[in-house]
């Protein structure tokens, strides 16, 4: 089966709408989504047309989104385009859907805090956590940078 798979990078418009559905989890948010230019006569970036899409997200990824996507962030959405044309009240309407395989925060534009979901525990079946390895690969003479000399990412207002 043939399906057009987008990646866009835009801001939040609307405030997720999370549903407990028969079928599972949905949410679904509006994504403003502007291109910029370079204006040689002006010489300055200058803003585009901006596109709005309707992200449709399922299952965990509806819970995630729903906790996790205010208004006015950055994000990046992956995932199936559905372009829709109907007629309401003799008028004709387009519509753009994005049916969202993943979605996060874009970190050109900002820090976050990524905090994983817990999964129910089965029984004896359950692994423990594996501990975190060492990518530490120091080297003599690298001056390589370890992890705890690194400087906290600064915070976003």
């Amino acid at each position: 089966m043939n399906e057009t798979i987008v990646c866009t990078v835009g801001n939040v418009a609307t405030r997720p709408v999370y549903r407990e559905l028969a079928t599972g989890p949905s949410a679904r948010f509006r994504l403003a989504v502007t291109s910029r230019y370079w204006d040689r006569e002006k010489n300055a970036w200058t803003d585009g047309h901006t596109n709005f899409f309707t992200v449709w997200a399922n299952r965990q990824l509806a819970t995630n989104a729903a906790a996790s996507l205010s208004v006015g962030e950055p994000v990046i959405v992956q995932g199936r385009l559905k372009v829709r044309t109907e007629a309401r009240e003799g008028q004709s309407w387009t519509s753009a859907d994005i049916d969202a395989v993943a979605i996060g925060h874009d970190l050109t534009r900002g820090t976050s805090a990524f905090r994983r979901t817990g999964r129910p525990e089965t029984g004896t079946d359950a692994t423990p956590p594996q501990p975190e390895p060492s990518w530490e690969t120091p080297t003599e003479g690298s001056g390589a940078t370890t992890a705890q000399q690194r400087p906290e990412p600064a915070a976003v207002t």
